[in-house]
Order: C-alpha cells, then structure tokens, then sequence
C-alpha cells in the first residue's frame, strides 16, 4: 500500500512553477476514511465537487464504495479522492489542486465498463475533458508523487518502467461461474472459445492474448477467427487465466475502442463441448426473452454510480 507522507513532498508532483499562496481557508488533515492510506494527509474544502465540509464528501463518497470494490481501475481510489479530498499544500492554498486528465481517462477506461453493464454512465461531475493535462498545467497524478521514504507508486515518470506495488497481491477474485440463471442476467455483448496463447502484464493493465478458435456469440466489435487481445483495464486478471489452456470465454466489450474487455463479472471456464452446447441454447432462450438486445441485466449488488443512463450494450 502506498506509504503515508507526514510532509508532502512535491518534487515532481506540481508542474510548471510556483503559484502564489491565497488567502481563505487553510489545509487541514484528511479525515476521510478512504483516503487515509493516500499519500497526502492535507486537504482543503470545498473540494472540486463543491463539499463544503469533509463530513459531506464522505457521504457522497459512499455510493463509489461498490465500484471500488470491483478492482476495476487501480486509479479509481487515488482519483476519487484526489476529486473529493484534494490535496493541499502551503504553496497552493489559493485552490485544491486537480487530478491530471490522464488519472482520470485511466480509471474511466477501467470502470465504466462496470457501470454499463448495470445500466449507469460515468458522472459528469467527475468528467475528464475539464482537468488539466501532466506537461500544461498544475495537477497530481500518482507516477508523479515522490514520498520521504522513495516512490511507491506503478509507473516510474522518468523512463516509464513498472515499479512493485503489490497490486497482483491485492486483487480479490470472485470467479463466476457459467450457469443459465447467471448468463441470462449478465447478457454478455461476446462469447468466444479461444486458447489462451500469453498473459501480458504492464504496470496498471493486464492483457490477455488469445486465439480465437469459435465465435459462439458477438456484438458490435469484430472479433477475428485470429489472435485477439482481451483487456482488463486493470492491474488484476478476473478471472484467471492459464497460457496454453483452451476457455469458453463471455465478457464485454468497449464499443468506443473497438476493444474486447475481460473484467469483473466476466466468465472464463476450461472448454468442454458439453458447455459449449449449453450456452448457445441459454442465447437461444435470451432471445426468445426478447432480452438481445436489451440492457444489462440489474443485480441487488450492482455498484453504485453517480448517475443512473440510458447507455446500453446492444447484442447482436
């Protein structure tokens, strides 16, 4: 977990010069509970989302605790509370500081996803296109931090090489297993029989390439009888895959990248015909329910967004 400044330090972290202090309120310690492991103990309200008081961030902060606990972006936490608890320093008093535009694109990238499959969108309170890019502004992102104690962080800003975060370690997979009742809530956009062919792992994203051998199901992306790489946009593969062994895969897709997705709430299980059989007869049903082409199906333990959408995934 990251390591806790008792003094922020800033090399790296602030970028293109100083900025008079302002008057106004001071920084004072972050006693939002999510944020206490972050790398910064000072914060200033109101935030970026307009809190006047801590007490009412953390309320609003609530209704990300079921995405958070999806693993669907390793950049979701540090941004929220970037957003919700911002950090403070004596020499940028004048405003809280934002989080870099890239912090934001990669934990949408991750968890939107997510949000889909439950018939929500990402908030437009927490909208990307407004923040400040890394090289044209001041902002914060975690590549960029520099603690006391040495960096901690996945990316080193300098050369762009991976450092040891322990982030594999801290992934909680809940395997889903393929069952009727589970196929026709979830309405995958793609089910595909594939072997796996390499397992890539790079800082916040891991990869799987795999050789499609049957298309048992596809939406809106082209999937090639070839070689295709599935995405996680995390730094955990859910579910698990093994090199060399053949799967019956269902996930999602991300229709604005062209781009398969395996992550949380995806199914990937060991080949057999026997259930190769038995989901083409589940589409099968799915359709007769009419169900094709319709929204994501809804679960009492669905994550909760910031805003509910018409967004759908349309099924082929």
């Amino acid at each position: 977990m990251w390591r806790r400044l008792p003094v922020l330090a800033l090399a790296g972290l602030l970028v293109l010069g100083r900025a008079p202090a302002g008057r106004g309120a001071a920084c004072e310690p972050v006693r939002i509970p999510l944020c206490k492991p972050l790398p910064w103990n000072m914060t200033k309200m109101p935030n970026h989302l307009h809190h006047s008081t801590q007490a009412n961030a953390v309320l609003a902060m609530e209704q990300f605790e079921g995405l958070l606990g999806t693993n669907c972006s390793p950049d979701l936490l540090f941004f929220l509370c970037a957003m919700y608890a911002p950090i403070c320093t004596i020499d940028f008093q004048h405003e809280p500081i934002k989080p870099c535009k890239s912090v934001c694109e990669r934990a949408r990238a991750g968890c939107e996803p997510v949000l889909v499959r439950y018939s929500h969108t990402w908030p437009d309170s927490l909208a990307c296109d407004e923040l400040p890019l890394y090289d044209r502004g001041v902002c914060i992102s975690p590549e960029a931090i520099v603690t006391a104690e040495g960096a901690d962080f996945p990316m080193d800003s300098n050369n762009g090489n991976c450092r040891g975060t322990g982030i594999v370690d801290r992934c909680k997979c809940k395997p889903v297993k393929a069952t009727q009742k589970t196929y026709l809530r979830n309405n995958y956009n793609y089910v595909i029989r594939a072997k796996v062919k390499e397992v890539k792992t790079k800082c916040h994203d891991v990869t799987v390439v795999a050789e499609v051998k049957e298309i048992l199901k596809s939406s809106l992306v082209n999937i090639p009888k070839d070689t295709v790489n599935l995405h996680t946009n995390s730094g955990c593969l859910c579910p698990s895959l093994s090199a060399n062994e053949e799967y019956i895969i269902m996930g999602y897709e991300d229709e604005e990248r062209s781009r398969l997705l395996l992550v949380e709430g995806s199914i990937a299980e060991k080949w057999k015909d026997r259930l190769g059989k038995k989901v083409k007869r589940w589409d099968q049903k799915l359709r007769h329910l009419g169900k094709g082409k319709a929204e994501p199906g809804h679960s009492d333990s669905a994550p909760k967004p910031g805003k509910a959408s018409s967004a759908r995934q349309t099924r082929s």
